[in-house]
């Protein structure tokens, strides 16, 4: 039983983490990323797609995302998605395919971009404690209902924070690479 519940909180605590780390990717630095806009949800076919599932998007260069529908007749309902995103990026549509020069940061933004990264980051360090705190919690039920005895609660317990601890180091370590690449110039 307390495998399933380690399993449980394993498998959740890393949900946190990749959350985080979309979340991480998305923040625009002073290069091109296809993770920018590769999520912008565009209104086509009568329905909401992510952006990556209607055209090619790639970096020709490091200031430079170039995204290619492969149905021209989306282009324009991609420039709106990408303008009302609200990235602060300004699509350039020659007819073919979408162009979107991405400038320089200023100092000022970049202090900006990373304390919105160090926020970013105490939301998934916190998303993963409070799956320690309901796991726990299921664990000391369990010792309640004399399931399991003082010292495997304590092990688990330990086993758990465990689990938290690299969990939180993992997120700890996404946050730094991404302050590295946001000071970069």
């Amino acid at each position: 039983m307390l495998k399933d519940l380690y399993k449980e909180a394993q498998e959740k605590m890393k949900g946190a983490v990749e959350a985080t780390e979309r979340e991480l990717k998305s923040l625009r630095t002073g290069r091109a990323s296809v993770g920018l806009v590769e999520n912008v949800s565009v209104s086509a076919y009568e329905s909401e797609a992510p952006l990556k599932q209607l055209a090619t998007i790639s970096t020709p260069d490091a200031r430079t995302i170039q995204i290619q529908p492969w149905d021209r007749n989306v282009l324009a309902a991609v420039e709106k998605a990408i303008l009302a995103a609200n990235l602060g990026l300004t699509p350039n549509n020659d007819g073919r395919l979408i162009r979107i020069n991405i400038p320089p940061l200023t100092e000022e933004r970049r202090k900006e971009l990373g304390k919105v990264a160090r926020h970013v980051a105490e939301e998934g360090r916190v998303a993963v404690r409070n799956v320690r705190r309901r796991v726990n919690d299921e664990i000391k039920a369990t010792e309640k209902r004399h399931e399991i005895s003082e010292d495997d609660r304590q092990k688990a317990l330990g086993e758990v924070q465990k689990h938290t601890n690299n969990y939180i180091a993992e997120i700890d370590e996404l946050l730094a690479a991404k302050e590295k690449e946001i000071m970069e110039l």
